[in-house]
C-alpha cells in the first residue's frame, strides 16, 4: 500500500515530542526474523478504523467510528458493507468495539458497542456564532441535563455478509456526559466460560487539569471535569472493566467473582476492575483467562510536586478483581495530589493504600479498595525498568496472547516461538512488542515483533483461526479515512509468499453509462509464479473477467469497489480494490478562512468559511467543521460546528501549554445529496503564536 506523509490522530492519546531512542533488546534467538513473515493488505479503504473481529471462516469484521461495519471476504477479496449503524459522533463517540459470540458458528451473534444518536443537542448551522452541540462548561444541573446520554452494548445476527440491524438485542447501557471530550474505551472480549468483558473510559474532559488528575469538584462546573464521578465511583460503570453473562434473549446476569458482591450498597456488581482512565484495548489470554489490558496516560509532560506525576501509560495482567487507582494513583507508590480547583491550593497526596472518594459527584462508596500495581508502567522518557519500550508518546494497546496449535493446518499460522507471549502495541510509537511472563504474570522480557514490518498506528490486533495476526491500522491523519489506514494480515511464511496485486481504473469517475478500462500493471509475485487473475467489477461476488487487463461498462450510477484477486500456483491469493464513484462527482471542499499555517493564539475565536463546489446545489447545513488540538503525533477533537460559516473557540488546556509541537487543526466535510451521495473533505493546520 502507498505510504504518504501526514499527521496522526487518535482519541485520548498523550504525546510528547521526544526522539525515539534505540533501547530495544537484541532480538530474541527464539523469535524468527521479520523476513520470515509477510504483510498482506486486506482492505486499503477501511473508513476511520476502530476495531476488528475475525470470523471462524476467516472473514474479518471491521468497524469505522462513523458507523460502518465492513466484512473482508477472502474467497473473493471483496470488502462488503455489512451495516451502517446510526451513531452520535461528537468528539470521540461513534462505533467502538466489535466481537463475535464464542458460539458464533451456531448462533451468529455479533456484539457492538456504540453511541446511539438519541436526542442530544447538535449544532444549528443558522446560528454560526454559537455551537449548540457543545455542552456548557459551567451552569446548573438543568443546563447539563440535555447532554445526558449513553453508550449501548448490543448484539445482532449476521446473515451472510449482512449485519441485520433489525435483530438487535440491547444488553447494557453505559451512561455518558455528551458534548465534551473524552475517553469512551469500548473493547469487548470473552473468557472460556463465555463471560463477556467490556472496557469503558472515564468519560472525563482532561483539558483543564494541567495534565494531572481531573478532579474538579466546583458546584458550577460540568461534572464531566471530575473523574471521581466515574472511574473512582463504585456505583458507576465508567472507567471500568465490566464482566457479565449475556442471557439467551438479551440482558445479562452477573457471574460470581467480581469486585463487589451483588447487593452491596452503593456498588455495581458488573465491575471487575476499576480506577481506569481509557482502557482502549485488552484481550483475554485463551489459556488462563487473564485480562491483558492497556490504559491510556494523562498528558502532563513532567512531574509536579504540587499536582502529581508526569503522564504514565500502563499495561496490566488482571488475574483478580482490583482497583487500579485512577484518578488518585498510578500505582500503590505513585499518587496524585488532592488539588482544589476553586482555590488553586494543593493538599496532600492521595493515600493509595486506602483511597477515599469525597467528591460531591460520587454516588458510590467513600472508602475504596487499595490500589493494585500494573505490571508495566512507563512515561515519555526512557524507562529504567523497561528500556525496550523506548521513548516518545504514550499510546498503549493491549494485544492478544498467541496460542499455538500444532495440529492446525494453516499456510499462515505463526510459529511456536510466540506461544503464550502477549503482544503489546504502541499507537504513538508505531511498534509491536512481545512480552514474556513468569508464573506470577510479571514481565521478564520484552522483544521486538517484526521491527522491519510497518505498524502504522496499530488500532486493533487479533490472531485469527488460521493462526495469522490480523491488524487494523489507523494511519496518519485526523479523524477520517487516512491514506495509510488499512486492514492487513501478517503471515508466517512457509515456502511461497502471497502475490502482491495492483489495480487501476481509467477514468476514475463519471456518469453512467461509463466504460472503464482496468489494469493490473504493477502486480507482482515474490516467487516469480504465474498468476491467475479474477476481476469482479461490480463487487457482486461473481468473476467478470479472468484477463490481466479488461474493460467494463457501468450502466447504473453507484459507488463501486471493483476488485482484482490474484492467485499463485500454491493457492495463495490477495486482492486490490479501486474506489470508483459512478454518477455525481465528489464535492470539492476548501477553506476560504482560516488558511494553512495561519497564525493564531490559543483561546482565540477563529472564524471559518468553507467553500463547496459540486455538480448539485450546495446545502450548507450539511457542512461540518471540527476543531482538533493537534499534539505531535495525534489529535484531540474538541468541538464540531455546522454550516459554511461559523466560529470555534480554539481553547488549550494548561496540560498542553508550553509544548512546542502544538497546532490548531480544522477539518471540513461535506456530503452531497447526489445519486449516489459523495463526500469531500479539507484540512488546514494553523500555527500557534502562544
Amino acid at each position: 500500500m502507498m505510504r504518504r506523509l501526514g499527521f496522526v490522530a487518535f482519541v485520548g492519546a498523550a504525546v510528547l515530542a521526544v526522539p525515539t531512542a534505540a533501547f530495544s533488546h537484541p532480538p530474541s534467538p527464539d523469535l524468527p526474523p521479520s523476513s520470515d513473515f509477510q504483510k498482506v493488505t486486506l482492505n486499503d479503504f477501511p473508513g476511520e478504523p476502530i476495531a476488528l473481529a475475525v470470523l471462524p471462516d476467516r472473514r474479518v469484521l471491521h468497524t469505522a467510528r462513523t458507523g460502518e461495519v465492513r466484512i473482508h471476504e477472502p474467497s473473493t477479496g471483496r470488502n462488503v458493507l455489512a451495516a451502517k449503524i446510526p451513531v452520535y459522533q461528537h468528539d470521540e463517540e461513534g462505533v467502538q468495539g466489535i466481537a463475535i459470540d464464542p458460539d458464533f458458528a451456531h448462533n451468529h451473534w455479533v456484539y457492538v458497542y456504540y453511541s446511539p444518536p438519541l436526542n442530544t443537542p447538535a449544532d444549528d448551522p443558522t446560528t454560526p456564532s454559537f455551537n449548540e452541540g457543545d455542552a456548557p462548561s459551567e451552569g446548573t444541573a438543568a443546563d447539563f441535563a440535555p447532554f445526558k446520554g449513553y453508550l449501548q452494548l448490543s448484539r445482532y445476527k449476521l446473515a451472510g455478509n449482512t449485519l441485520q440491524l433489525g435483530t438487535e438485542q440491547k444488553i447494557m447501557q453505559v451512561a455518558t456526559d455528551r458534548g465534551q471530550c473524552c475517553h469512551v474505551g469500548g473493547k469487548i472480549d470473552f473468557d472460556r466460560a463465555g463471560n463477556l468483558y467490556l472496557s469503558t473510559g472515564d468519560d472525563t474532559n482532561p483539558f483543564f487539569s494541567d495534565g494531572y488528575a481531573p478532579i474538579d469538584e466546583r458546584a458550577n462546573r460540568n461534572p464531566v471535569f471530575d473523574a471521581q464521578r466515574s472511574a473512582a465511583n463504585t456505583n458507576d460503570l465508567r472507567g471500568k472493566l465490566l464482566r457479565i453473562k449475556v442471557g439467551k434473549n438479551g440482558g445479562y446476569t452477573v457471574p460470581k467473582g467480581n469486585l463487589f458482591k451483588p447487593g452491596t450498597p452503593k456498588t455495581r456488581p458488573e465491575i471487575y476492575a476499576m480506577g481506569l482512565r481509557n482502557p482502549f484495548r485488552f484481550t483475554i489470554d485463551p489459556r488462563t483467562d487473564v485480562v491483558l489490558m492497556a490504559d491510556y496516560s494523562p498528558d502532563a509532560n513532567a512531574a509536579n510536586p504540587a499536582r502529581g506525576p508526569a503522564g504514565q501509560g500502563r499495561w496490566m495482567a488482571i488475574d483478580k478483581p482490583a482497583n487500579y487507582g485512577w484518578p488518585y494513583c498510578v500505582s500503590p507508590d505513585l499518587a496524585y495530589v488532592d488539588y482544589d480547583f476553586g482555590t488553586g491550593v494543593s493538599g496532600a497526596p492521595f493515600n493509595c493504600k486506602a483511597p477515599v472518594n469525597e467528591s460531591p459527584h460520587n454516588t458510590g462508596l467513600r472508602n475504596l479498595p487499595p490500589v493494585e500495581k500494573a505490571e508495566v508502567i512507563y512515561s515519555y522518557g526512557a524507562s529504567a525498568e523497561f528500556p525496550e519500550l523506548g521513548t516518545g508518546g504514550i499510546g498503549p494497546m493491549g494485544g492478544p496472547s498467541y496460542k499455538y496449535d500444532k495440529n492446525l493446518k494453516s499456510q499462515f499460522k505463526w510459529p511456536a516461538q510466540f506461544d503464550g507471549k502477549p503482544l503489546f502495541a504502541e499507537w504513538t510509537r508505531d511498534y509491536v512488542k512481545a512480552f514474556t511472563l513468569d508464573r506470577r504474570n510479571q514481565v521478564t522480557r520484552i522483544d521486538d515483533v517484526l521491527p522491519e514490518i510497518v505498524f502504522d498506528n496499530p488500532m486493533d490486533l487479533e490472531f485469527g483461526p488460521d493462526g495469522a495476526l490480523y491488524v487494523l491500522e489507523y494511519g496518519d491523519g485526523f479523524f477520517a479515512e487516512n491514506p495509510d489506514a488499512q486492514l492487513a494480515r501478517i503471515d508466517y511464511v512457509r515456502g511461497n509468499r502471497t502475490p502482491i496485486p495492483h489495480a487501476a481504473a481509467t477514468p476514475t469517475s463519471g456518469q453512467a453509462p461509463l466504460t472503464v478500462a482496468f489494469s493490473s500493471a504493477g502486480t507482482t509475485d515474490p516467487d516469480g509464479d504465474a498468476l491467475k487473475y479474477e476481476w469482479d467489477f461490480n463487487a457482486d461476488g461473481r468473476v467478470d473477467s479472468r484477463q490481466p487487463n479488461a474493460s467494463y461498462t457501468f450502466t447504473q450510477n453507484g459507488n463501486y469497489r471493483p476488485v482484482l484477486k490474484v492467485t499463485d500456483r500454491t493457492g495463495r491469493s490477495a486482492s486490490a480494490e479501486v474506489i470508483l464513484p459512478v454518477g455525481t462527482l465528489a464535492p470539492r471542499v476548501s477553506f476560504v478562512t482560516p488558511t494553512e499555517d495561519q497564525p493564531f493564539a490559543f483561546g482565540d475565536t477563529v472564524n471559518f468559511q468553507v467553500n463547496v463546489v459540486d455538480d448539485a446545489p450546495v446545502d450548507c447545513s450539511r457542512v461540518t467543521v471540527t476543531y482538533i488540538l493537534g499534539h505531535a503525533q495525534h489529535g484531540h477533537p474538541l468541538s464540531t460546528a455546522s454550516g459554511c460559516t461559523g466560529s470555534i473557540v480554539t481553547f488549550l488546556d494548561p496540560g498542553h501549554a508550553g509544548s512546542d509541537d502544538l497546532t490548531g487543526v480544522f477539518v471540513a466535510s461535506y456530503t452531497d445529496t447526489g445519486t449516489p451521495p459523495q463526500t469531500g473533505t479539507a484540512t488546514v493546520v494553523l500555527t500557534p503564536t502562544n
